[in-house]
């Protein structure tokens, strides 16, 4: 059974057990900023404490400066050790993300009753593509976006 609790008490949740020594969190994430590997409410992931740096394709929880907490894919590693994240269903690469804003780490997820390792061949492989497909995805967005402007324009014009 899961409990739907708001993420400010889940993250601390996630840090009272990481303070006392726990290794492991796990919990069911909302949102559609991670389809299609997680689906709003459906999915588990499991967290870890984080290591002293982050490396290209973790998926971090963390948190804004804004106060609000996301679950986005490390896309570039700065020198100056920020962070660029992005979700796998989104375009735009958010930059700036500082290590200490990090709570976790996921390292498995759960989908449809089955455990996959974030250290898997398959998975890695799906992270490559995914990073390497943003370019592709906002190129996508800008036909949609104006083929829905043509398409309005073109029902305007036949209903006068």
């Amino acid at each position: 059974m899961n409990k739907i609790i708001p993420m400010e008490d889940m993250v601390q949740i996630i840090k009272e057990q990481f303070a006392a020594g726990g290794e492991k969190v796990s919990f069911t994430p909302r949102g559609c900023s991670m389809l299609p590997m997680l689906r709003d409410n459906l999915d588990k992931v499991v967290l870890e404490k984080p290591a002293d740096h982050l490396k290209k394709y973790d998926l971090p929880l963390y948190m804004r400066d804004n106060g609000s907490y996301v679950l986005h894919r490390v896309v570039d590693v700065g020198e100056d050790e920020m962070y660029s994240m992005c979700g796998d269903n989104q375009i735009v690469i958010e930059k700036g993300i500082r290590h200490d804003q990090i709570i976790g780490v996921v390292t498995s997820f759960e989908r449809k009753g089955k455990w996959y390792s974030c250290k898997s061949r398959q998975y890695r492989i799906y992270c490559v593509l995914r990073v390497a497909s943003i370019p592709v995805r906002r190129v996508e967005s800008k036909i949609i976006r104006f083929a829905k402007r043509i398409i309005g324009k073109l029902k305007r014009t036949l209903k006068k």
